[in-house]
């Protein structure tokens, strides 16, 4: 019996994964088809072409993996670096934690800048360790451009004025996974050496591609990296690229058409535009959190994320509680607390495939549940807030003027 069934459309309002264009959902229905033809080829030679707007370079090299961002994580970290290298990462959050457990777990030396949660990254240790480090014995710098545990996005051209300013060779590796194609990120403008992210956040795709792409300098140094590295390893990619035939084993041909849609999507909006777009719905949302009483995760306002908002909730409510409500009562999908903040916020995920529309049903399901758990919420105050805010900022469609 399929007990999650529920009237009407599950309303899907996580950080990831999100909802899925119908486009898409038909470009990938489709049956098998021979990758060794000339057809796979062609496609997946339009695809790293286009792949490399998202990212906004010309000059990075990127790579289709069939894994998730944690494995887009690895590649970005094995390709680059060699066991013991040091390396500076920033734990701010539940994702920066699984990224440095996992460089750890790699072997290499992790000299971590812990920030409370709700805090972005702390930049002026990271200026006060490039300063010491005249022998560069630091390898990389890892950073989360937006952590989607406590909704904080950090600012990665001043990581990169931080490393200019001292002249350092550190390469720089960013996880885009819930930021790319979202916000404004400029691999080239910012120095980013390697970028990764997930199909399942912003390109609004199923869960199952991860992608990163590569600087020159990133490409130069995977050459004589020494992690060990087999499914992930550029090198075989690269042949592959030479030969034409791009793939060096099976890739999800599914979820190769669904990109091909999903870029065609964004580009048809024009990146920007989504950029915009997503702006005004994260906006939005924090004027209605504004309007309930409650306050957001995120501690300062320059911090703010624009695919995610973290909501704090009184003592006496269980953050939990409103996800489980929230799910059972009116099929509306919440993210829960993580980790340190389990039980002290939910999460509205506001990104990828979303409208005004959209956001505002998922605001006045928010009202509900939290006048359910007990809260003393004004129906009606977040989404009137929401709502006079869109009303005047909302453009025609780009495709209907």
């Amino acid at each position: 019996m399929d007990y999650v069934n529920g009237p009407g459309r599950n309303h899907l309002f996580v950080p990831g994964p999100v909802n899925i264009p119908d486009q898409v959902i038909r470009a990938m229905s489709r049956n098998n088809e021979d990758y060794r033809s000339p057809a796979i080829p062609a496609l997946t030679k339009t695809l790293l072409e286009d792949v490399k707007q998202i990212f906004k370079t010309t000059s990075g090299t990127p790579f289709l993996f069939p894994t998730t961002g944690t494995g887009a994580w690895e590649s970005a970290l094995t390709n680059t670096l060699s066991p013991g290298d040091r390396i500076v990462s920033f734990l701010i959050g539940q994702f920066s934690l699984l990224w440095i457990d996992q460089q750890q777990r790699l072997n290499f030396n992790v000299d971590v800048v812990e920030s409370e949660w709700g805090q972005g990254a702390n930049l002026d240790a990271l200026a006060s360790k490039l300063a010491e480090d005249s022998a560069h014995t630091i390898k990389a710098i890892c950073i989360v451009h937006n952590e989607t545990a406590t909704g904080v996005t950090n600012n990665l051209s001043t990581v990169r004025k931080i490393l200019n300013q001292y002249n350092h060779p550190a390469l720089l590796l960013v996880d885009g996974v819930s930021s790319i194609c979202a916000l404004d990120f400029r691999m080239d403008e910012w120095g980013v050496d390697v970028a990764l992210t997930g199909s399942q956040k912003a390109l609004s795709l199923p869960t199952g591609i991860g992608i990163v792409c590569a600087s020159p300098k990133a490409i130069e140094v995977s050459k004589s990296a020494k992690s060990v590295r087999v499914f992930f390893d550029w090198k075989d990619y690269l042949k592959f690229y030479k030969m034409g035939t791009y793939w060096p084993y099976t890739p999800s041909i599914q979820l190769l058409y669904g990109l091909r849609a999903a870029l065609d999507l964004l580009f048809e909006e024009g990146l920007d535009n989504v950029i915009a777009r997503h702006n005004r719905l994260a906006t939005a949302t924090r004027l209605a959190v504004e309007a309930w009483g409650l306050k957001n995760c995120t501690q300062k306002e320059e911090w703010h994320s624009d695919t995610v908002t973290a909501v704090v909730v009184p003592g006496y409510i269980d953050s939990s509680e409103i996800v489980r409500r929230a799910w059972k009562r009116y099929n509306l999908s919440l993210g829960l607390g993580l980790n340190k903040v389990a039980g002290k916020v939910f999460r509205i995920g506001h990104l990828g495939n979303l409208n005004e529309l959209q956001l505002l049903g998922c605001l006045g399901g928010v009202e509900m549940v939290l006048k359910d758990v007990g809260y003393p919420v004004k129906l009606g105050s977040g989404v009137a807030a929401a709502a006079a805010y869109l009303q005047n900022t909302t453009p025609l469609i780009p495709s209907r003027i």
